[in-house]
């Protein structure tokens, strides 16, 4: 794979599936239903991001598309580092711009972000502490 070929991630249902199966699971045991419903109704929202956004990875930039269009576009140039938190739950993708901070939940194949970040910006990637 070269840094020139646009790549776009498979979409990964699991951490909206995950949110909805946990909050399924917590409605019989807490008082407080409520919070159940929060829990389910943030993996639906998730889920439905799954299902409508797509990252592109091309030369020069992290695109996030909607339903085929550009929705965002995040230049390599402007970042200052990256780090994967926790992706094999999956996780988080954290980014620092030059102007700001991104966190995004990894609703993609987590190996394929990280292969594709690894390719692209790979002195920028921050490793977690041990």
């Amino acid at each position: 794979m070269s840094r020139n070929e646009i790549v776009t991630l498979s979409p990964n249902p699991r951490l909206p599936l995950l949110l909805c199966l946990l909050g399924l699971l917590l409605l019989p045991l807490t008082g407080i239903n409520w919070i159940s419903i929060i829990i389910i109704t943030f993996g639906i929202f998730l889920l439905i991001q799954t299902l409508i956004l797509r990252l592109e990875f091309n030369s020069e930039a992290l695109v996030v598309k909607q339903l085929g269009r550009n929705l965002r576009t995040f230049p390599f140039k402007d970042w200052i580092s990256w780090r994967l938190l926790l992706p094999e739950l999956p996780g988080l993708l954290y980014f620092r711009e030059e102007a700001s901070p991104h966190l995004l939940p990894i609703l993609f194949d987590s190996k394929m972000l990280e292969s594709q970040l690894r390719l692209r910006v790979p002195s920028l990637e921050k490793p977690m502490p041990s």
